[in-house]
């Protein structure tokens, strides 16, 4: 899958691999995928496998893969795989939120693509069902450092669909739901009324709704083009089965650690994230990974049915 054709989308100047290209022209259904995962969530070398068996599980799926990145300046949608081992591979690949995108391509820079990024990019290529493995959110003690992903405040003014266990538990995942309703941005949760936490399965808060197929979500997505009024993301919180998940009293217990170390080591900002994910390799003996790749491998599954779901009613409405 080489990357060959340009296109300018809204603000983007995007560059799209020849299988996403041809899928977006034949309106068959893409799922936006990440590539901080690859670059920054997953050690080397299991972040080249797993990236590829993520965009394997879109295509058992039904669906195409669109992995997007920055490679040498080059925004792209749909990364070859000689593209996506430079970005798992190379040293000094930049993390990308919206904000550092034009600079990052002016200096002709790698960069893997955050949540935020990703979803503003696949919104502008026209892909409306991204899969992640967590969302970004308000970070503990954020009433004194104001810590805040960006990825709320850019799902609150993109139109897609967000397949994701929830946040990760080394957030705070009251005051992240609360900012997500003051934005205006829906969580439904899928085939569960729980907000998962990532690593676990329940994350300690109700969810106002539920859905329990594809097609379900795909009918919302239909409604909320049809009413013609404004609407930012949609987040499908997509829970690991219990049997799944991480040892709950393993996670309390490192996360506790973890938060320690952060305070100790006055880590701050982007670097809270992959320092916490990193002690959570070391702490659990590489069950937190285990974890990590059995959710992101369902969301990429789930994620691709809502789009094949999405494409039949399209074509049945045509």
């Amino acid at each position: 899958m080489t990357a060959v054709r340009w296109a300018t989308v809204t603000d983007f100047h995007l560059r799209y691999g020849t299988e996403v290209a041809q899928a977006l022209r034949e309106q068959r259904p893409v799922v936006a995928l990440e590539s901080t995962i690859v670059s920054h969530g997953l050690p080397r070398p299991d972040n080249l496998r797993v990236a590829r068996q993520i965009e394997q599980a879109v295509r058992d799926a039904g669906a195409v893969p669109a992995t997007i990145g920055m490679v040498a300046g080059d925004l792209v949608v749909g990364l070859d795989d000689a593209e996506l081992t430079r970005l798992a591979t190379a040293d000094g690949v930049t993390k990308l939120s919206v904000r550092d995108l034009a600079v990052a391509a002016a200096t002709g820079a790698d960069g893997a693509t955050t949540v935020a990024a990703t979803s503003a990019v696949a919104a502008a290529a026209g892909i409306g069902v991204f899969a992640t493995g967590g969302l970004g959110g308000v970070h503990r003690e954020a009433a004194q450092t104001f810590d805040e992903s960006a990825d709320l405040v850019t799902l609150a003014r993109t139109p897609i669909a967000v397949v994701c266990a929830g946040v990760k538990s080394i957030l705070d995942v009251g005051a992240t739901l609360e900012r997500l309703e003051t934005l205006g941005v829906a969580v439904v949760g899928y085939r569960t009324r729980r907000f998962p936490g990532f690593f676990i399965t329940d994350g300690g808060f109700d969810l106002d709704w539920s859905v329990d197929s594809p097609e379900s979500i795909a009918a919302a997505l239909a409604a909320r083009a049809q009413h013609g009024v404004h609407h930012g993301g949609l987040i499908v919180a997509n829970p690991l089965p219990s049997d799944e998940q991480l040892d709950p009293e393993l996670h309390d217990r490192t996360l506790a650690e973890g938060l320690a170390r952060l305070d100790r080591d006055r880590v701050s900002g982007k670097a809270v994230t992959p320092y916490l994910l990193a002690h959570f390799h070391s702490a659990t003996e590489g069950a937190s990974l285990a974890v990590n790749v059995r959710i992101i491998l369902r969301n990429a599954d789930l994620a691709a049915r809502i789009a094949v779901a999405a494409a039949r009613r399209a074509d049945a409405s045509a």
